[in-house]
């Protein structure tokens, strides 16, 4: 059987794809889904998080921003329906045409009374242009009750779950004051794909103490979970958390962009061709970013990286 060899940003970097395996990238694969150029709506469902509230913690996460991980979220003090306005009016130039993901992104999702939940949810599902419904929040979060709402909204749209894992080593889970462990997450997939809705899983590369072996083997635990997704996220040090005192303390080493792209070119190897690649980087609000400083020069990032994976178009 024939090979392609890429190359990545140095010469540690480099693996072989069989011709006939290809990435599952995102764009592409809504393409191919929906038939026409899709893109997320970012909206805020106006909830907090048990990390937050006093229920496990006050302080969030250690990484996680005032404006808890929805930075680019639209404001959540307006009415879903204005919200889905103003976002579809920001990449109406790059989606004539196209159809959207009305995407809940900040703090926890799932975290309100049900009867809130269906009201919002519904909303953001009844356009037209909206093709797909997508929830980011955590598996300690994923009662019956708000099972069996997905499940049945799921009937209507396509919905989607996204977890955030982050990590299944628990020192780092502690670190970084996850909250759950990691026997949670495996009955969060479970409970999830027995109720027929798709799962996809955030992963965050360079948390501090952890090597590359670390990060090597959570990519590997969440394609043998059953996720049909998984989103990679460089580490971000933002400004007003935790993560950036430890980071000014010297305890928090940041990846260079060559590092980041060598250790992807090792992480997609472990991602099975059936499984979607829904992010490979992430970018942090300019304004908040303390480091890595290269991660803001959003262009140059995605170039380097699709050059060393051998993407093209």
């Amino acid at each position: 059987m024939g090979v392609d060899i890429f190359w990545g940003a140095s010469p540690e970097c480099i693996f072989i794809r069989e011709k006939d395996r290809s990435m599952k990238l995102l764009n592409e694969y809504l393409r191919s889904r929906f038939g026409c150029k899709v893109y997320k709506l970012s909206l805020s469902a106006d909830v907090t998080c048990p990390n937050r509230d006093g229920r496990l913690d006050t302080r969030g996460c250690i990484f996680c921003s005032a404006g808890g991980s929805g930075d680019f979220a639209a404001d959540r003090n307006k009415p879903i329906a204005e919200q889905i306005e103003e976002a579809k009016a920001r990449v109406r130039a790059k989606n004539r045409n196209g159809k959207y993901i009305a995407y809940f992104q900040s703090f926890t999702g799932t975290y309100a009374p049900v009867s809130y939940l269906r009201k919002i949810f519904t909303e953001a599902m009844e356009p037209e242009d909206i093709v797909a419904l997508s929830v980011a929040t955590r598996p300690d979060c994923l009662g019956p009750e708000v099972l069996a709402l997905l499940s049945e909204l799921n009937q209507t749209k396509p919905v989607w779950v996204e977890l955030g894992l982050q990590t299944i080593h628990e020192r780092t889970a502690r670190y970084i004051r996850r909250g759950y462990p990691l026997p949670v997450y495996d009955k969060a997939v479970r409970d999830l794909k027995e109720a027929g809705l798709e799962v996809i899983v955030h992963v965050i590369l360079g948390l501090p103490g952890e090597s590359a072996e670390d990060m090597l083997e959570t990519v590997r635990y969440v394609a043998a979970s059953g996720a049909d997704g998984i989103k990679l996220q460089l580490l971000h040090v933002l400004r007003g958390t935790d993560l950036a005192d430890d980071y000014y303390a010297g305890k928090v080493p940041v990846m260079s962009l060559e590092e980041y792209t060598d250790l992807l070119c090792r992480v997609v190897k472990e991602i099975p061709d059936e499984m979607v690649i829904h992010r490979l980087t992430g970018d942090g609000p300019k304004k908040l970013l303390i480091a890595p400083v290269w991660s803001a020069d959003k262009k140059n990032v995605l170039n380097t990286i699709h050059r060393a994976l051998g993407i093209t178009g």
